[in-house]
This record gives structure tokens, C-alpha cells and sequence, in this order.
């Protein structure tokens, strides 16, 4: 008979046969974890002897232990694929998590930055040129800050038709993005006081190692509370581009494209937001 901990680690070979994303196993495997240590402290030790209201009484003491609606949707979401792993292996007959509901929760609207809030994250940041072509990158391209990390200085053409070019690496779609007038000006100055280094990334501290996600996020963290911008994340940059290239009447296939979105549906999300934008778009979308 198979034990928990057997197929738990039977489903994250699937997940990484299937390709999926290091993070998307790493988020698998702690639900599960957690489920399982939950079912085992139960007496429960096969996947064969789990019924649907044990499941329930799992997603119920989260509740009660002040897991958000949202935290228990998602390991609800792990519980469920989990179960229709075991019974399309055949490991059990009848889905125990079939009957598991998602808890309803709101979906907060993204974070978009006010005209003010802007112009002031960009001014305080000009004395710092290395993280003022950060911030400008993030910006004008809406690029993912694990996109920026990776970046390479041969990534980037500084000409009359400036880009950058993003790796087709996990979690991030292979595309080419242009570059304005603002990011090619903030670029160059940096390119100007970047230290020599055989480090190929674009971004690099003093001692010349590729500057790292978590210490891009501090410093930004930072310039957030300079500019008095307050409940901002990084990730509020991205959302930011893409509002504002929908508002400025970029097509929604195009900021699709430019973004990295692997469905439609995500870009068209921004167009509630986009007063200016949503009319036309509804009635386009529902031609298609």
C-alpha cells in the first residue's frame, strides 16, 4: 500500500516531468507537506484511507488558525490536483477532494501608481544612478524584477531603435522590448559609472557581483519610503506599465506580448482599470 509521503514525492516528479516552474513546485510541495503532516498526527498514514471530510477539517483548522481566504483557496487548489494525480495513477479509486469548495474571497484591483506617486519615486531616485536605471527599466518596460536580475549588458541596444532582450528562462517568456527616451538616458549614465567587472550583468554591486533580487527589492523598498509612497511592492511597477501602455492605446494583443502575459485574459484584467480603454475593448474582445 502507498504511503503519503511515497506519492507526495511521486507528485512532485510529475510537476517537474510536466515542466512546471521551480516555484510552483516549491508551493506544491509545502501544501502537501503540510497536509500530510495534518493527516499523519490523524492516524491517517495511506492516501487509500482519506475521505472527503478529513480534507474539510484540514481547510477548516487553517481557518481557524488565520490562514487567508485566499492562502486556503490555494492549498485547497494543491489538495485537489494532488488527489486527481493519485487517481489518474490508479494509486486510489474514489477523489476524497473532489467535493472541497474554494473558499470566496475579493481579489484585490492591482496597485497603480498616481501621476504623483510617479514623478516622485523617480525624482528621489536620481542621485543613485544605478538604481535610477532600475526603477526607470522597471518602469518603461514592465519587466519582472527577477527579469531585471537577469539582464545582461549584451541584452541591451542602445541605438536609434533601442531594446532589451529578455532570456526565455523560468518564469519569464522570451521577448523584446523597446526602450524610451528616459530608460536608453538612465542606462547610459549608469553604463557611464558601472564598475569594470567580466561580470556580464547588467546590474552589479561595487565589488562587481550581479546585484540580486532580494537586494534590488530593499533598495526600492527604500526609495518607496523617500517618495512617501505608501503599501507599494515592486511588482506595483509592473502593474503600473501595464495600465499605462492600455491607457495609452497600446492594443491589448501587443501589451500581451510586450509583458510576458501567457494568456490573454491576464493583460485584459488591467482594462477595468483603464476607464478610457474598457467600452472598446469589451466589445473587440467579444468579436474575437
Amino acid at each position: 500500500m502507498n504511503s503519503l509521503l511515497d506519492t507526495k514525492q511521486q507528485f512532485i516528479d510529475f510537476l517537474k516531468g510536466k515542466k512546471r516552474s521551480s516555484a510552483t513546485i516549491l508551493a506544491y510541495g509545502k501544501d502537501i507537506d503540510q497536509l500530510v503532516t495534518y493527516l499523519d498526527k490523524t492516524g491517517v498514514k495511506a492516501p487509500v484511507e482519506i475521505k472527503a471530510e478529513q480534507l474539510q477539517s484540514f481547510m477548516e483548522k487553517l481557518s481557524k488558525e488565520n490562514y487567508t481566504a485566499k492562502s486556503i483557496s490555494r492549498k485547497t487548489n494543491s489538495t485537489k490536483t494532488f488527489f486527481k494525480f493519485l487517481k489518474s495513477e490508479g494509486i486510489i479509486e474514489a477523489d476524497p477532494a473532489s467535493a472541497l469548495e474554494h473558499p470566496s474571497f475579493e481579489t484585490k484591483p492591482p496597485r497603480i501608481f498616481t501621476k504623483m506617486e510617479y514623478r516622485a519615486l523617480r525624482d528621489v531616485a536620481r542621485g543613485d544612478l544605478r538604481m535610477s536605471a532600475v526603477i526607470e527599466v522597471l518602469l518603461q518596460t514592465g519587466v519582472r524584477i527577477g527579469e531585471l536580475s537577469k539582464i545582461n549588458v549584451e541584452d541591451i541596444t542602445l541605438n536609434e531603435n533601442s531594446i532589451v532582450y529578455i532570456r526565455p528562462e523560468e518564469g519569464s517568456s522570451e521577448r523584446t522590448i523597446p526602450l524610451n527616451k528616459p530608460a536608453v538616458e538612465a542606462i547610459k549614465k549608469y553604463l557611464e559609472i558601472r564598475p569594470e567587472s567580466k561580470n556580464k550583468a547588467l546590474f552589479i554591486t561595487k565589488t562587481g557581483r550581479a546585484l540580486l533580487v532580494r537586494n534590488i527589492r530593499t533598495a526600492i523598498d527604500r526609495y518607496f519610503r523617500l517618495a512617501s509612497i505608501k503599501d507599494a511592492k515592486v511588482n506595483d511597477l509592473r502593474h503600473t506599465w501595464v495600465s499605462s501602455q492600455l491607457e495609452s492605446g497600446m492594443s491589448l494583443m501587443m501589451v500581451a506580448k510586450l509583458a510576458g502575459h501567457k494568456r490573454l485574459s491576464t493583460t485584459e484584467k488591467y482594462l477595468q482599470y483603464t476607464p478610457s480603454r474598457t467600452s472598446e475593448d469589451k466589445i473587440k474582445l467579444e468579436e474575437l
